[in-house]
């Protein structure tokens, strides 16, 4: 397993509120076909395809042609209604943006933990930043003058790497998840980051207070642009508010829901994609 796998998976698999993932999944997965997916998010999505290096792949893109573009990255549960939702919210902030979704799992989507785990190990991280990288440049070829790149938990992680790895990359906001050292030195940032975590997030070396600390240390040293955001009485994924994230949450054991939090976290996710975008 790539070092940036096993550091996620230790962090889910030590702590309290995941214990679902110490069962195997191998035998018994499931996934549920995204078309069967209930999705809140009512904003009509079109499907494109992205073509990198001999590799084809789907992407869901909302929003106005000819905006700001921003790349926005799954958690570790696949394309699915929450981060549909995101992009939705995030094509409608300000003047508008073209939001893209690009589908990393190629059409698989977790039912749960367990689940996620499989897909989340079986990702070819690599992989994952060139099809980034081949998003951002779809977008800047169909009308983006700049793109932008966010993402939560797995893709928060995923979006800090590209913001090092990926010059094509206009503008970085990640929430609560960090990249190992070995897929992305985050003292050789080139993209502005911007990052938000949860005070009482218990991923350790992902996305609690000491991972997101040392972030922001290197992150100085990179000398880019950056900020890095804790939010008092906040666990993981605390910017997952529909009912059925509110419900998936406290199956693994997050109980908190903080509407201040985040809509401060919005604002400044708006601020700094307007500033560099």
């Amino acid at each position: 397993m790539a070092t940036a796998q096993l550091l996620l998976r230790r962090a889910f698999a030590s702590s309290p509120s995941c214990s679902p993932l110490r069962r195997s999944p191998l035998d018994s997965a499931r996934f549920l076909p995204r078309a069967a997916m209930a999705s809140s998010a009512a904003a009509p999505f079109q499907k494109v395809q992205i073509q990198r290096e001999d590799t084809t792949f789907d992407a869901y893109v909302v929003g106005k042609e000819n905006a700001p573009g921003i790349v926005v990255l799954q958690e570790w549960w696949g394309v699915d209604y929450e981060i549909k939702n995101h992009a939705d919210k995030i094509s409608q902030i300000g003047e508008g943006y073209r939001a893209l979704i690009p589908d990393l799992y190629r059409g698989k989507v977790a039912l749960d933990a367990a689940e996620a785990q499989h897909l989340m190990d079986g990702l070819d991280w690599q992989g994952a930043i060139k099809d980034i990288q081949a998003s951002v440049k779809w977008l800047k070829a169909n009308g983006s003058p700049k793109v932008g790149v966010t993402g939560y938990c797995m893709g928060g992680a995923l979006s800090i790497a590209t913001g090092v790895l990926v010059p094509e990359v206009d503008a970085v906001v990640a929430f609560y998840g960090t990249p190992s050292s070995e897929l992305a030195d985050t003292s050789k940032a080139q993209a502005p980051i911007q990052a938000h975590f949860g005070e009482l997030d218990n991923f350790v070396g992902f996305s609690d207070v000491t991972a997101a600390k040392s972030l922001e240390e290197k992150l100085k040293s990179s000398g880019v642009p950056h900020e890095v955001h804790i939010y008092t009485g906040c666990s993981h994924a605390f910017m997952n508010a529909s009912p059925e994230a509110l419900k998936r949450r406290k199956e693994m054991g997050s109980t908190d829901e903080n509407q201040g939090a985040i809509d401060l976290a919005w604002s400044r996710f708006s601020a700094w994609m307007a500033r560099f975008l």
